[in-house]
């Protein structure tokens, strides 16, 4: 049954604080501990997370006590074993999350992991729903902002790649941890001498260990039929009884394999196999992806931050998390709106890769200004830049060309912009060569696609903001390293909606770790630019 946590608000008579010495109690409110009780655990709103237990039975444990302690342990990353010593023994940690007395309350790690199973389980069963933990991200975020006077109008995206707990694995590997899987399924009792021989350890030496990279294929072969064996027996059974066994290893054989005229199994090319095809027989939503040379296999991380250069410290304002194959555009054309709505972003500086006429288009409906460092695709080099002609910048009519003649006539339609001009005026032009204008019987006709002086306008406003635009959005990289220092890099747990969470919990500690520097005066303050520039005579 579930009960709000309001004991933290009730005096006890045996607090540990008021039975210590005066020098030691002012050091002990000079620490992070007193700066998380006041601005996190008291600001922690239980009340959306009734959801996750009856309306019967025995009370729950303090739910805000549970969310600062998964804050606490990805603040000081460190395994579930030190986080419970640490609220048994560590007075720092019991007054951060509400406990004057050590020993106070009882946890155990098994109510902790009963927590997280129901965080997870009601993520899946609402997908797209309200996400509780993101909830209190903003909350907090909200409150940060306030009391450290961050400004939220300006802010950075970046997005980073990571792994689950999944190892990284060729086809051959892969072929032989799925099949193992399924094997293990079978009752022993229905599984065939020639499945069973997979599972003796001189199989796996033989087929991983002992093979030669000419025999990779014909050892693939083997395990896909093998493995088609497996799924045969494996539908025999009761149903229920092999469902995920079955559909990893079913998916498995349609991605990896195919079937010749003789009806044997045979590999599939590697340019068959496809980005989103199974990358762990552990891990189904993991994607493949290869990034700047880097190849992976896992999930992407996206994150906003704060860029304001009159901040004392920066804020993280947005995450979330999809496959790895998830490209950059599609990912801020879903968040522009969120992050519009969370914050109140006037501008937004992001890098190349988000670049997209279609984010552009939702920026502008959510009024935020888009700053690209840079933009994907070549510059057209072959012809005069389009920023070259005058066109209207409501119309989209070409007003002058490059050599400011007039055109007879223009108009935009069909998606482009077209502008007629004398024949006598081009064939004498300096520019005739390098020039959009193509000739016809009774003019030079130029046409201009819309999107393409959409582009150049963008390309030339990146050109000017280049260096200011850069200086803004460079700080995110030191973000995205700091989470992965403290584990992102390779996470513990497999699979989305985990990572997710783990995700959130880890980019929320960061946050609370900036701010608690920011009021113990870990931040030096910024100094006012008053320089005054004196002209030089001559």
């Amino acid at each position: 049954m579930f009960k709000e946590n309001h004991q933290n608000n009730q005096e006890s008579f045996f607090n540990t604080t008021l039975a210590m010495d005066d020098r030691i109690r002012a050091k002990l409110m000079k620490s992070w501990a007193p700066v998380f009780y006041e601005n996190v655990f008291c600001q922690i709103d239980e009340k959306p997370f009734a959801v996750l237990y009856g309306t019967t039975g025995n009370t729950n444990f303090p739910v805000n006590i549970l969310i600062s302690l998964e804050y606490i342990k990805h603040m000081k990353d460190i395994p579930d074993a030190e986080l419970i010593d640490a609220y048994y023994f560590d007075y720092l940690v019991n007054y951060a999350v509400g406990l004057k007395t050590l020993g106070e309350k009882h946890l155990s790690a098994r109510t902790l992991y009963y927590f997280r199973q129901r965080i997870y389980q009601y993520c899946i069963a609402n997908p797209g729903g309200d996400d509780l933990l993101f909830g209190q991200f903003i909350n907090l975020l909200k409150s940060f902002a306030k009391k450290a006077g961050i400004n939220l109008d300006e802010q950075r995206m970046d997005t980073t790649m990571f792994m689950s707990n999944i190892k990284k694995a060729g086809r051959l590997a892969l072929a032989f941890d799925v099949l193992v899987k399924a094997i293990k399924a079978i009752p022993e009792a229905q599984l065939p001498e020639s499945l069973a021989k997979v599972l003796e350890s001189g199989f796996k030496t033989e087929i991983l260990f002992k093979a030669k990279s000419n025999e990779n294929e014909s050892k693939l072969a083997q395990l896909l039929a093998l493995g088609k064996d497996a799924l045969n027996v494996l539908k025999t059974l009761p149903d229920g009884a092999a469902n995920d066994e079955i559909r990893v290893l079913e998916r498995f054989l349609n991605e990896q394999s195919k079937t010749d005229e003789n009806g044997k199994v045979i590999p599939k090319a590697n340019k068959e196999i496809t980005s989103d095809s199974l990358q762990s027989a552990y891990d189904e939503d993991a994607t493949y992806r290869r990034k700047s040379n880097i190849a992976q296999s896992g999930y992407v991380l996206e994150i906003a931050e704060t860029c304001s250069k009159e901040n004392p410290f920066q804020l993280i304002t947005d995450y979330t998390v999809e496959t790895n194959n998830t490209s950059d555009v599609e990912i801020i054309q879903n968040r522009l709106p969120e992050i519009k709505g969370n914050t109140g972003c006037k501008d937004m500086y992001v890098d190349g890769g988000f670049h997209s006429p279609n984010v552009l288009d939702v920026a502008q409906k959510e009024n935020i200004d888009l700053h690209l460092t840079d933009m994907s695709g070549t510059e057209p080099n072959k012809k005069l830049p389009l920023t070259d002609y005058k066109i209207d910048e409501q119309s989209n009519k070409i007003l002058e060309c490059p050599n400011q003649q007039e055109p007879l006539r223009a108009d935009v339609k069909n998606g482009q912009t077209t502008a007629h001009f004398s024949i006598s005026a081009c064939d004498s032009c300096p520019l005739k060569n390098e020039c959009h204008a193509k000739k016809q019987k009774k003019d030079y006709v130029v046409r201009i696609s819309l999107k393409a002086v959409s582009a150049s306008r963008e390309r030339a406003k990146v050109k000017e903001y280049k260096k200011e635009n850069t200086s803004k959005r460079a700080g995110i990289e030191g973000s995205n390293s700091a989470l992965k220092r403290k584990g992102l890099e390779k996470l513990q747990v497999r699979g989305k909606t985990k990572s997710s969470v783990v995700c959130g919990l880890k980019v929320a500690a960061q946050n609370i770790k900036r701010f608690t520097r920011f009021i113990l005066g870990g931040y030096k303050p910024k100094k006012p630019n008053n320089r005054i520039l004196v002209p030089i005579p001559g």
